[in-house]
């Protein structure tokens, strides 16, 4: 184009022409470069140059070309001036269009871009969310974001589901665990064998081993194939059953088909060799250990935990000593599991001074014990008398950052209450509340006991009443303790009105509570109703000792009353025979 321009100069062309030409110079230098200016991609750019370089190319040669050497006027007429102007606007037109429909579609592109990066990146940040609620057990919160991707369209994969499904048979919500596998199974993802075990293992917890049988033969019409871990669920809880028979032929029947079936599973033998301890039977236990180490299995720390465990449980403590040794042979080394086993049994043969040294080795091996270990320890100590030992092992957990449960806090308020100690008894109360633990009803019974001890009812009964202020519901022996209280201060109105609270509330007085009643009656020589009580407690099933017809029996000899004392001793036995036939 630029070479026409030259030419029509050099030829003397009319100044309009000039002005055509250099109009469409203007256009493509000025229009072109704002066009270019406004594109991000650089190929885009290239593309729409070589377009409109192109378009106006064409049209000037085909203006020229309509122009003749012959017409000297070259387009100067109205018809040709009109043309000239109908293909500026054309140009213009077409060019303002192009770029328009350009940024249209680079506005879609990159707004669909985004919306995908984005829904790619808010559906990992959703299942991540998800699956971290269920290990905080915060299941409503994961149920809802879960039904807000399903609503928009957006599926949760299996491993999401898994966790669901995991975290509601944990907190033992079997139905809705049941309803988000059925939803799977309806619009997917498919359920794998993690997602029935997790339901099976559900159901073997709750001990509902039906359903669980019924799912496990469900899942081959699922398409899915049971494995190991679902053989170990099931033969653990046929073994807490007590079907031994039953666990070994499941065995058989899930393994039938697998390659696998004549090695020895290190879970599945521990399973049987924890059961064969459960029931006594040392010898198949050993001689199971024997097959497992003669079939080359591996045997790791938690099948000699089981196996230290039973010699524990049997009271074989040399033998659980020395397998002991033997783990540190092989490599393996003890665990928290290992010296809380040890350590509770060295508690249980009262020898608290081995089990505190034990305490100390797992010190010295750098492993950390746990609540359970300072709870058994602790125990030991506050049953052996030695308090002061005690609460500075309570110390120890504070200074390693681990906050005592409120069991540990409430072993030591038992043992200031029962040695009349209140005051250590409130102070640990009082220390308890400033490390953020709640007291419990447990809490509350040893106090109202150190209150009832220190001859203090007033105190005891003002606790009960706090313990409904803050929501805790006295038990049947927080109202045992008061009753007996009442009865030593010789208030059988108090008494009896604190029975009727009792049974009010729902609950159902025990031996201990009829006791004390036939006791005040009897203190207070109404003795019709003492015997109506007895009777009652004879019809409800509750007599197992002699303590209430002695209770009756003493009172009758000192009223002089040996014929109705005789006939009470008479009753009493024709109901221990009644309940011991033999």
């Amino acid at each position: 184009m630029a070479e026409t321009a030259i030419f029509f100069a050099a030829t003397g062309e009319p100044p309009l022409l000039r002005f055509f030409n250099s109009t469409f110079h203007y256009v493509k230098r000025n229009v072109v470069a704002h066009i270019l200016r406004s594109l991000n991609d650089a190929v885009a750019q290239a593309r729409v140059c070589c377009d409109v370089d192109a378009a106006i190319e064409k049209q000037c040669e085909v203006y020229s070309g309509d122009c003749s050497s012959n017409d000297r006027s070259f387009g100067a007429d109205e018809n040709g001036r009109h043309a000239v102007f109908n293909a500026l606007d054309t140009m213009l037109k077409d060019s303002l269009e192009r770029l328009k429909t350009m940024r249209e579609n680079l506005c879609l592109v990159k707004i669909g871009l985004t919306m995908g990066y984005a829904c790619e990146f808010k559906y990992a940040e959703h299942t991540a969310t998800i699956r971290s609620l269920c290990l905080d057990s915060k299941l409503e919160a994961a149920l809802w974001l879960w039904r807000k991707m399903v609503l928009k369209g957006v599926v949760p994969d299996v491993f999401t589901h898994n966790h669901i499904v995991n975290g509601l048979c944990k907190i033992g919500f079997l139905e809705k665990a049941d309803w988000v596998v059925r939803e799977m199974l309806a619009f997917g993802p498919r359920p794998n064998c993690a997602t029935y075990n997790s339901l099976i293992k559900g159901y073997c917890t709750v001990n509902d081993m039906d359903k669980a049988l019924l799912l496990f033969s469900t899942m081959s019409n699922a398409g899915v194939l049971p494995n190991r871990v679902t053989c170990n669920i099931l033969v653990r809880a046929l073994c807490e059953k007590g079907l031994l028979k039953g666990a070994k032929r499941m065995l058989k029947e899930i393994l039938e088909d697998d390659d696998e079936k004549y090695i020895t599973d290190l879970v599945t033998s521990t399973i049987f060799m924890d059961n064969y301890f459960k029931k006594g039977a040392v010898v198949q236990a050993l001689s199971l250990w024997d097959q497992m180490l003669q079939n080359c299995t591996k045997v790791d720390v938690v099948a000699y935990n089981v196996l230290i465990h039973g010699f524990c449980k049997s009271l074989q403590m040399t033998l659980a000593y020395g397998y002991a040794c033997e783990m540190f042979k092989k490599g393996l080394l003890p665990d928290v599991f290992t010296y809380n086993i040890l350590i509770g049994a060295l508690c249980k043969e009262g020898k608290i001074s081995e089990a505190c040294y034990t305490l100390g080795v797992m010190y010295s091996m750098g492993i950390m014990p746990d609540q359970i270990t300072y709870q058994v320890v602790i125990r030991g100590l506050c049953f052996d008398g030695e308090i002061a030992r005690a609460k500075n092992l309570l110390w120890c957990m504070l200074n390693n950052l681990m906050v005592p449960k409120p069991l540990i806090w409430n072993l030591l308020i038992d043992f200031y209450g029962r040695c009349n100690d209140l005051s250590n008894a409130l102070f640990t109360r009082d220390q308890m509340l400033a490390f953020g633990v709640h007291p419990n009803v447990f809490t509350y019974n040893a106090l109202i006991l150190a209150q009832v001890k220190s001859d203090n009812f007033y105190g005891a009964c003002s606790l009960k009443e706090e313990m409904l202020s803050r929501d805790i519901f006295p038990d049947v022996v927080t109202y045992n303790l008061l009753i007996g209280a009442a009865c030593n201060l010789g208030r059988p109105d108090f008494a009896l009105q604190l029975h009727d609270e009792m049974v009010q509330r729902g609950y159902d007085p025990d031996l201990i509570t009829y006791t004390e009643l036939v006791r005040v009656f009897c203190i207070r020589g109404r003795m019709k109703e003492a015997e109506e009580l007895y009777a009652k407690i004879l019809k409800s099933g509750l007599l197992n000792d002699h303590i209430p017809v002695q209770i009756l029996f003493n009172k009758y000899c000192k009223l002089e009353e040996p014929v109705r004392a005789f006939n009470l001793y008479q009753d009493w036995l024709e109901s221990k025979r009644g309940s011991h036939p033999y």
